[in-house]
C-alpha cells in the first residue's frame, strides 16, 4: 500500500497533466458528436428545403456525419498523446484505393450532388439530356429516371448527364412550336391558311400574346 502511495506522489504531475489530457479528450469527443448531429440536420433541412428527395438527403447528410465525427475522432486521440499521422496516413491511402475502384460512381455522385444544388431540372420537367428526351420522374444521387414519350424508362447515370448539354423544355411558362404542315401541290394555299388559323384560333392552348 505504501508503495502505491509513494508512486502516486512522485507522479502526481503526470497523473494530472493525463488525467486533464483525458478530460479534454472526452469534452472533444462529446461536443464532436453533438457537432456532428448538428451538421448532419443542418444538410439535411437545406435538401428538404430544396424538396430532395428523402433518401438523397439521408445519404448526403449521413455522410457529412461520418466527416465531422471521424475528425473528431482524431482530434480527440491526438489530445490524449496517441500518434493520429499513421491513422490519417492509412485513411488517405484507403480513401485513394476505394476512390479508384469506384471512379465511376463517385463521378455519379459528384454529378448527382451537383444536379441536387444546382437544380437544371426538377421532377415532372420534360428535358433533353445524355443524348435522351422524356419527362423527369426521379433523381437520386446516383442515377436520374426519365420516361419517354412512348412509355419507356430510362435510368441514366448523372455523369452522363452533366457532361453534355441539358435543354429543358419545361422551365419556362410559354415556348414556341415549329410544325411544318404539308399540302398537296393542287391545294388551295389561302383556303389551307384559313383553315389552319381557324384550327389554331380555337385551340385555348394557343397564346394570342406573342403570337
Amino acid at each position: 500500500m505504501d508503495s502505491i502511495l509513494n508512486w502516486l506522489n512522485e507522479n502526481s504531475g503526470l497523473i494530472l497533466h493525463y488525467g486533464i489530457q483525458a478530460v479534454i479528450a472526452l469534452v472533444i469527443f462529446l461536443l464532436g458528436g453533438r457537432i456532428a448531429k448538428f451538421c448532419a440536420k443542418l444538410t439535411e433541412k437545406a435538401f428538404d428545403k430544396k424538396k430532395v428527395d428523402k433518401a438523397v438527403s439521408s445519404f448526403v447528410s449521413s455522410i457529412v456525419y461520418a466527416i465531422v465525427f471521424a475528425a473528431t475522432i482524431l482530434m480527440a486521440l491526438s489530445q490524449i498523446g496517441i500518434e493520429t499521422t499513421s491513422f490519417i496516413a492509412i485513411l488517405g491511402a484507403a480513401g485513394l484505393a476505394v476512390g479508384l475502384a469506384l471512379q465511376g460512381s463517385l463521378s455519379n455522385f459528384a454529378s448527382g450532388v451537383l444536379i441536387i444544388l444546382l437544380r437544371p431540372f426538377k421532377s415532372g420537367d420534360y428535358v433533353e439530356a445524355g443524348g435522351k428526351a422524356g419527362t423527369i420522374k426521379k433523381i437520386e444521387i446516383f442515377s436520374t429516371e426519365m420516361r419517354t414519350p412512348d412509355n419507356k424508362v430510362i435510368v441514366m447515370p448523372n455523369s452522363k448527364i452533366m457532361s453534355d448539354a441539358i435543354i429543358n423544355y419545361s422551365r419556362e411558362a410559354t415556348r414556341r412550336v415549329d410544325i411544318v404542315i404539308g399540302v398537296g401541290y393542287d391545294a388551295d394555299l389561302r383556303k389551307a391558311k384559313e383553315v389552319l388559323k381557324s384550327v389554331l384560333d380555337n385551340e385555348s392552348r394557343i397564346l394570342k400574346d406573342p403570337a
